[in-house]
Order: C-alpha cells, then sequence, then structure tokens
C-alpha cells in the first residue's frame, strides 16, 4: 500500500538534499537552456552563404544577370569568375569555392532561337550531404532565374518548354524557410528529459548505495515503492519545467509554432518523463556507483536518443536492421508526437500508438526494475 506521507517525506528529504548541491542545481537548469542555444544557433544544418564561382563561355549581359540574380540572395555568395575548367578545378580543391556554374558558348543565343541550352554545376562533393543540399538548392534557384528571366525577355510559352514542358512551383509545408532549428528544438525536449530524469534519479539513488545509507531506508519502515517514488517525484517536477521552458523559450527565441493540443503535448511529456524515470531506476538497481550509473545511462538512453531517434538522423536512410533496433528507444516515439504536435497540429488519432508505446515502455523498465530490487534486497513489495 503506498504511504503518501511517507512519499512526501523522502521526496521532501530529497529537495533539501538536492538545494544544497549548487553545482548540481545549476547544471540541471542551465543545461537545458545551454543545450538549446547551442542546437538553436551554433548546430545548423542549413546551408547558406554557398561559395559561388562562375565559369562563362557566354559572355553576355543576359548570363551576367543570371549570376547577379543569384548572388543578391543569402544563399550564394559570388567568390568570382573563372577563365577555364582547370582554374575552376583550382577553386575546388582549395576550397575557394563550393560551386561553379558553367554557362556553355551561345547560350544566350540558344535561349532566344527557343532551343534548350544546359548549365553545367561543378559541386564540391568532399561533404556528400552539404553537396547533396547544394545541388538541390542551385537546381531550384537557377531554375527559378532562369524560368522568371525567360518570362520576361522571350515569353511565357517558351518559359513552360525550355524546362522540360513542365512548369515547376515548389512549396515547403511545416517548415517553409527550411530552419533547422525548427527541426531541432522540438527534439531536444527529449534529449533534456533524458537528462534531467533517467540520470539524475539513477545518480541519486545509487550515491545511498556509496554512502551505505540505503541499508538505513531498507530497515525503515518504508516499501521500496514508497522509496522509488520519493526519489523520483523531485525531478520529474523539473524534468516537467524544463521542458515546457524549452517549448515556450523554442517559440519566443526560434519561432518553433506550437500548433497542437496543449494537454496532449503534456500528455506526452508526462509519459515520456515516466519512460525515461523507468531506465533510471532501474540502472539505479543494477549499478553500484554513480560512474557506472552514467556509463549505462549513456549508452542505454542518451545515445540512441541522440543517434537512433531520428533527432538528427533521419530514420527512413537508415539501413532495415537498424530500423528494426531503433524501436527500443522511446525517444523515437516521443519525437514523433513532439513533432506532429508543435509543427503539424495533428489530432490524437494520429499518434496514439506513440502514446501506448511509450506507457508499455515506461511500464515494462519499471516492472524489471523492481523485481530486480527485490531479488536483490529480498524484500515484498
Amino acid at each position: 500500500m503506498i504511504d503518501l506521507s511517507v512519499i512526501g517525506a523522502i521526496a521532501k528529504k530529497e529537495l533539501r538534499q538536492l538545494s544544497r548541491e549548487k553545482r548540481m542545481l545549476f547544471v540541471i537548469f542551465f543545461f537545458p537552456l545551454f543545450l538549446l542555444l547551442i542546437f538553436g544557433y551554433a548546430i545548423n544544418l542549413d546551408v547558406k552563404h554557398i561559395q559561388l564561382a562562375v565559369l562563362d563561355f557566354d559572355r553576355t549581359s543576359e548570363t551576367r544577370s543570371i549570376v547577379n540574380s543569384l548572388a543578391s540572395s543569402e544563399y550564394f555568395d559570388l567568390v568570382g569568375y573563372v577563365k577555364n575548367y582547370n582554374e575552376a578545378r583550382h577553386y575546388l580543391n582549395i576550397g575557394k569555392a563550393q560551386l561553379v556554374i558553367v554557362f556553355p558558348e551561345d547560350f544566350t543565343k540558344n535561349l532566344y532561337r527557343k532551343q534548350n541550352s544546359k548549365i553545367q554545376f561543378l559541386i564540391d562533393g568532399v561533404n556528400g550531404n552539404t553537396s547533396g543540399v547544394i545541388y538541390n538548392y542551385s537546381n531550384l534557384a537557377t531554375g527559378f532565374v532562369l524560368t522568371r528571366w525567360i518570362n520576361e525577355n522571350v515569353g511565357t510559352n517558351f518559359a513552360r518548354k525550355s524546362l522540360l514542358g513542365v512548369n515547376i512551383e515548389s512549396r515547403f509545408w511545416y517548415n517553409p524557410e527550411l530552419k533547422s532549428s525548427i527541426f531541432l528544438v522540438p527534439g531536444l525536449i527529449g534529449i533534456i528529459i533524458i537528462l534531467t530524469s533517467a540520470i539524475t534519479v539513477s545518480l541519486s539513488i545509487v550515491k545511498e548505495k556509496e554512502r551505505n545509507t540505503i541499508e538505513q531506508i531498507l530497515i525503515a519502515p518504508i516499501s521500496p515503492l514508497d522509496f522509488v517514488l520519493g526519489k523520483i517525484i523531485p525531478y520529474s517536477v523539473i524534468a516537467l519545467i524544463n521542458s515546457l521552458l524549452v517549448v515556450v523559450l523554442g517559440n519566443l527565441v526560434f519561432n518553433v509554432p506550437i500548433k497542437g493540443n496543449i494537454l496532449l503535448l503534456l500528455l506526452a511529456v508526462v509519459m515520456y518523463i515516466y519512460s525515461s524515470l523507468s531506465i533510471g531506476v532501474f540502472v539505479s538497481i543494477v549499478a553500484n556507483n554513480q560512474l557506472l550509473a552514467f556509463l549505462m545511462v549513456v549508452i542505454i538512453s542518451v545515445l540512441p536518443s541522440m543517434i537512433l531517434s531520428g533527432f538528427i538522423f533521419p530514420i527512413e536512410s537508415m539501413p532495415f536492421v537498424i530500423q528494426l533496433i531503433t524501436n527500443l528507444t522511446p525517444a523515437k516515439f516521443f519525437l514523433a508526437i513532439i513533432r506532429g504536435l508543435l509543427l503539424k497540429g495533428i489530432g490524437f488519432e494520429y499518434i496514439w500508438q506513440n502514446y501506448l508505446y511509450l506507457l508499455f515502455y515506461g511500464s515494462a523498465f519499471f516492472a524489471i526494475g523492481f523485481v530486480a530490487y527485490r531479488k536483490s534486497f529480498r524484500l515484498d513489495l
């Protein structure tokens, strides 16, 4: 039977002990803000200010107009014109240019004759991800500039025919400016919850073992369930506060939208805290010192949450076996909920399976933890 007075006393004792550890409080509340700023500003997956060089065999005012239109955007910085392919290769080799656009001879004449004319992109492909983004940006931007130029100088009908007979119009939903912060900040909530719940709870309980105070607790008239609940309640509240703080600051500082139902958002955060705490409780029973507990939590939860949850790397691009392994981390399902609610405003009917998984995951780890607790100390729950 749960004794609320005992749980309250343990929670109060934990809060008092935590209040004396100024460095721990600093880490708990400062680290989420630090992560928010790092992922919001420093870690930026957007590709802007692409270093652009031009190899212009046509040398007409029309090609210069096209280049000036590209260079006037924030995505391209014109670093100069090159005379031949050797000089273009040199620019790419030394990193002076990331992209070289090549205009062939008679490019403008072919356009005025209403004949198709090709443009060549030479891209520094050392960084595969960046080069792919550069190609997509260059292709879209050049197509847009050419279409506008042909409309103004040659004719609307030819503009459609010259671009493979298709009038292309691209629209990006949910993140029209393609800002990486819009994508990263919601996922950051999952990382913060892991850090402020799983790690702190496991270290708090293991610390009792290291100080040999766990024996005094075990012989006291306190059930293991009351002891664990008293331990985790303060850190649950802290994790909830930090999560809501990131949501608010993400909206105010980085313009991350909040389109979905707030109650569903709170429910998702609470259930993910429940799953994260279950990991911390399990680790605290298995580990005998704080160093081992910290390493176990990092391996079991922190690293999978960052690498296998879709936080940064898309799960769809992973091998099939790795995609199956991603189902072992609750962060994957929490991120699906949080991004769906914040960015898309989807309803419960589309994400209810993710809530069930978080409930199942947390309950399973708590059950395993309590079984291990009773077996280790030969106590009845």
